[in-house]
């Protein structure tokens, strides 16, 4: 655990999850020193943290040094880091992240970003629990929104639920969409919007969406999130349910996301 006035390291990926938790730690008294993702991280971010830097996805060693030099010990990852980067030509030319990766034994999310958290610890960084300010944010068991789910899109979530569960469990991806107990879309490199983008084109309307915690999360990286952008997306693709899991998975703009939700006739269920 972090002490008040003390420094905290930022590696920001996309999304608002950064900029909550910058936030969140600047208003319990820590100094936010940010490591920006070229590509990935939100500009917003500037404006939220105390030292900002942006570094590109080979810049290890810079983003190392960047932290100390600012009395950094230890870290939190927040944000998703495309793993598409992966194929980007400036990676794929890279020596020291070719020598980085050929030391895994696959490319997965959890392999990359557990090895990543062992170079950090290597380096006198600590990597914590990346919910670790942000605990009101942990989905609260039950009907979230005004509409609960029909019996038919409990019968999908249910279903979904152990299919999500074991895509996890593979490191695969998080979410899963269902439409009358067929499998419609499973996440992958892609993200969780494009998934369900891609279940609605396929199940037309009426899809539920689970995404669950993989059955050995490590809080440190991956968390699951959601927020007003997965209602939006859904709202797009005429999906009617979302399905989380209560106390693991991250609400973010808790109060937007709801009215969003209901204003698009979306049940949000947490279990």
């Amino acid at each position: 655990m972090v002490s008040e006035q003390q420094s905290i390291g930022l590696i920001a990926g996309n999304g608002r999850f950064p900029i909550l938790f910058s936030l969140a730690a600047r208003r319990q008294g820590f100094r936010v020193v940010a490591a920006a993702i070229k590509g990935d991280t939100s500009p917003v971010l500037y404006f939220c943290a105390d030292k900002l830097a942006w570094f590109g996805i080979g810049d290890l060693r810079q983003g190392f040094a960047y932290f100390k030099s600012h009395g950094v010990s230890q870290v939190i990852m927040a944000g998703q880091v495309s793993q598409r980067n992966l194929f980007d030509k400036r990676v794929q030319s890279d020596p020291e992240l070719q020598r980085f990766f050929s030391a895994l034994q696959d490319r997965k999310a959890d392999t990359i970003f557990s090895a990543v958290t062992e170079l950090l610890d290597k380096n006198g960084l600590k990597v914590l629990d990346s919910t670790l300010l942000l605990k009101q944010f942990l989905a609260p068991r039950g009907t979230l929104t005004r509409r609960g789910p029909t019996e038919s899109e409990l019968a999908d979530l249910e279903f979904g639920r152990t299919i999500a569960k074991a895509m996890g469990g593979l490191d695969v991806g998080q979410t899963v969409v269902i439409k009358s107990k067929a499998i419609v879309a499973i996440e992958a490199m892609e993200g969780t919007d494009r998934c369900i983008l891609r279940g609605g084109r396929i199940a037309r309307q009426g899809a539920v969406v689970i995404k669950t915690s993989k059955p050995q999360q490590d809080v440190r990286f991956d968390v699951p999130v959601v927020g007003p952008r997965t209602i939006r997306t859904m709202r797009r693709s005429k999906s009617s349910c979302l399905a989380v899991e209560a106390q693991r998975t991250l609400i973010l703009d808790y109060e937007k996301t709801i009215q969003l939700a209901d204003q698009a006739g979306i049940c949000i269920v947490s279990i």
